[in-house]
């Protein structure tokens, strides 16, 4: 969906050039360029983003034109370049976009110390005002811990064809925004609702928009803990789980249990792998006697009271945390504890503030946790770079500020690993491998090696992939697409099929 860009081509293998729109101006006034592109980028760089591994240069062309030069063909960069990275505006960030060019320039990368200090610098800047492009800005006298307004630009490129004037978003996970959409104060809603709840919503007629997320949660290992750098504790552990209850009580039927177990959505594994490789997976159906008799032959035992003991004669004993208010996540753990204790696995689960718990999975302050697997997009190299990195940034070197940063150790999986299935690999050097040059069938045998690498060793176990389950009272909004809408297949967190219809001018105002 044409935005900010108006159209893009391929010049050759290695440059992909994006012709910008023409007249369009930030909300401070200033002319929206190709500058501003090159400089988001250039701030990209300096976060060590996912993006600067297959780019080696970002130039304008001219004043609406920009050329990016890869390292090397690749069919994925089209979409980290024109819908992952968000352009930022010159106005505000160009000094930090321009020193880090000098940095470039001076040999000089994020181990160095120069890099480190003015990365430092960029994180404490505080702007003092919100300047965008798009049609709406944020009112920052609007901000509360509930909510905030957001009000049409009148002069942004787009304001002729939104229709809606103001906005309000609500800010709280699930137990707060569930009253305002039992009333029907809100006409829309993200989150994962517990099954009760949308038999509520239904109740009273709301329409339920079940789109694919393309991933869900994940019981996370903090691998320097023994005896979780054990693989077959991990399979072990995927044994003693019954994933379809799991996936039911946490969420009825927008959560599915897993087939492939290989890190990327079901719905895209007949695109992306060959059948042989699609056969070869386990699905990790439950298997109490399988997953006990694993355990005896490395050595475990059972205590009197049937906990499990490891080949240290420890007791098998550990807190799981989740998001507290992400209900569904909460929900999963809950019953996954629950289980995992039933089998002798001690498991105790603990709610932790949705915002800390990413960071205490990033310091490494996690014994086992829930957060997500996959990704929202395309192409399965993305979804393996959430697995991958996203809590695991130290072993790629990719991340970004704060939670994340690959100063921090996350779930601390190495991923140069060997395995039975595909023998010795380097995970992160194959996800990039699977998302470069433009032969697909190469991208399936690097894509064929990754999933049965993750299918025998879960870095983590995906617990269930998810589906939306997204209420729409239609109070305030008309215009919605009917459903069966190809709209739909998009993710509502990677390209919201919400943000595109109103973009579009589809959905305005109800009448």
């Amino acid at each position: 969906m044409p935005v900010a860009g108006e159209s893009w081509e391929w010049v050759d293998d290695v440059t992909l050039r994006v012709s910008l729109i023409q007249g369009a101006q930030w909300s401070d006034g200033s002319d929206f360029t190709s500058q501003d592109v090159v400089d988001t980028f250039s701030i990209s760089r300096l976060l060590s983003q996912t993006v600067w591994r297959f780019l080696d240069d970002v130039q304008a062309v001219d004043d609406h034109t920009v050329d990016f030069v890869l390292s090397g063909p690749s069919t994925t960069v089209p979409r980290r370049v024109l819908r992952e990275v968000h352009i930022t505006a010159s106005s505000v960030y160009g000094d930090f976009a321009q020193r880090t060019r000098d940095l470039v320039d001076g040999g000089m990368t994020n181990e160095d110390d120069d890099w480190k200090q003015l990365l430092q610098e960029f994180n404490e800047l505080r702007p003092d005002e919100m300047v965008v492009l798009g049609p709406y800005a944020i009112d920052p006298a609007s901000i509360t811990e509930s909510q905030m307004i957001l009000n049409k630009v009148e002069t942004s490129y787009w304001a002729d064809t939104v229709r809606f004037d103001r906005m309000v978003n609500y800010n709280g996970e699930t137990p707060v925004v569930t009253p305002l959409v039992l009333s029907g104060d809100v006409d829309y809603a993200t989150h994962g609702f517990p099954p009760a709840t949308e038999r509520e919503f239904m109740s009273l007629g709301y329409r339920i928009i079940r789109a694919p997320i393309y991933g869900g949660p994940a019981l996370y290992f903090n691998h320097t803990i023994h005896p979780f750098q054990m693989k077959e504790v991990r399979q072990a552990l995927a044994y003693a789980i019954n994933f379809e209850e799991n996936a039911f009580i946490s969420l009825a039927e927008s959560g599915v249990a897993q087939e492939c177990m290989c890190g990327f959505s079901d719905n895209i594994t007949p695109l992306w792998l060959s059948d042989d490789a699609r056969a070869s997976l386990n699905p990790y159906n439950q298997d109490l006697e399988k997953a006990e008799q694993m355990l005896l032959d490395i050595g475990f035992t059972r205590a009197d009271d049937g906990v499990w003991m490891d080949d240290t004669g420890a007791r098998m004993e550990w807190e799981l945390t989740a998001p507290a208010e992400y209900s569904d996540w909460s929900a999963a753990a809950e019953n996954a504890a629950e289980q995992l204790t039933a089998f002798g696995f001690k498991t105790s689960f603990r709610g932790v503030n949705f915002q800390q718990h990413p960071i205490d999975v990033n310091e490494g302050k996690f014994q086992l946790a829930i957060r997500g697997w996959g990704a929202g997009n395309p192409h399965p190299s993305f979804s393996y770079e959430n697995d991958f990195s996203t809590h695991n940034a130290a072993a790629t070197g990719v991340g970004a500020s704060g939670a994340g940063s690959i100063e921090l150790p996350g779930m601390s999986f190495d991923l140069n690993v060997s395995t039975d299935s595909v023998g010795d690999v380097d995970l992160w050097a194959l996800t990039k491998e699977a998302g470069s040059g433009g032969d697909a069938a190469m991208q399936i045998a690097a894509l064929d090696k990754i999933a049965m690498a993750y299918n025998e060793l879960l870095p983590q176990i995906p617990l269930w992939e998810r589906y939306g389950n997204n209420p729409v009272p239609s109070r305030f909004a008309s215009g919605w697409l009917p459903e069966g809408d190809p709209i739909y297949v998009n993710s509502p967190y990677a390209d919201s099929f919400v943000v595109i219809q109103i973009l579009t001018g589809q959905l305005g105002p109800a009448e």
